[in-house]
């Protein structure tokens, strides 16, 4: 595991409330509409990547998802989450892992990524990657990053923006696009970050 990388996220968590970090969001609402368009059977397994203490479980949850794994680098940002679902944590599978040393163990139906993957900045990193969600994902991919008009750095780290044209480039070998669109995303501050939202389908 990146050390340096687990050691920032770690202090992100401890030292931030979810109205002091850009990403949080009350409502997931482009995830759980791309989500909702799979049609997909309640026992599907679904895997949010970096979901730290998002909310996105919380929804799916409700929506009576049975089989909700959350992965994230941050201890920290994991117990936030269990802490605020209360007894429905024990409904969730929660792994901390660096997603770059992340070994699954089963196949996913989703695999959720939003504000993850655009950490990723050098090639190898991004191959390794695609090669691990190629393995983890049995049927359905959503990835969400900071578009060509977003941020160029996010916690004080630099990411990698995208278009709709070179995300879907990055996995098209394996997985074909369903849909894509843009989203203006209202920070707690009042800023707003422009993201890429793309899902896609594994190619038979």
């Amino acid at each position: 595991m990146n050390t340096e990388r687990k050691a920032h996220w770690e202090k992100v968590y401890e030292t931030k409330n979810p109205d002091e970090v850009s990403w949080t969001q009350e409502v997931p609402k482009t995830s759980l509409e791309l989500i909702r368009s799979f049609k997909l059977d309640r026992s599907a397994k679904i895997i949010d990547i970096g979901g730290g203490d998002g909310k996105l479980v919380d929804f799916l949850l409700d929506e009576g998802f049975e089989n909700i794994t959350v992965l994230d680098i941050s201890v920290k940002a994991l117990e936030k989450a269990q802490a605020r679902l209360g007894i429905k944590a024990e409904k969730v599978t929660w792994i901390v892992s660096d997603i770059s040393q992340f070994k699954p163990e089963t196949t996913y139906d989703v695999w959720h990524d939003r504000a993850t993957f655009h950490f990723l900045t050098e090639e190898t990193q991004i191959k390794q990657y695609v090669g691990i969600a190629e393995q983890a994902v049995s049927s359905y991919l959503i990835i969400g990053t900071f578009s060509e008009n977003g941020p160029e750095k996010c916690s004080g780290l630099t990411i990698k923006q995208y278009s709709e044209e070179s995300l879907c480039a990055v996995f098209g070998q394996s997985f074909q696009t369903l849909d894509c669109r843009y989203e203006n995303h209202l920070t707690p501050f009042g800023t707003e970050q422009n993201f890429v939202f793309c899902s896609f389908v594994r190619k038979a």
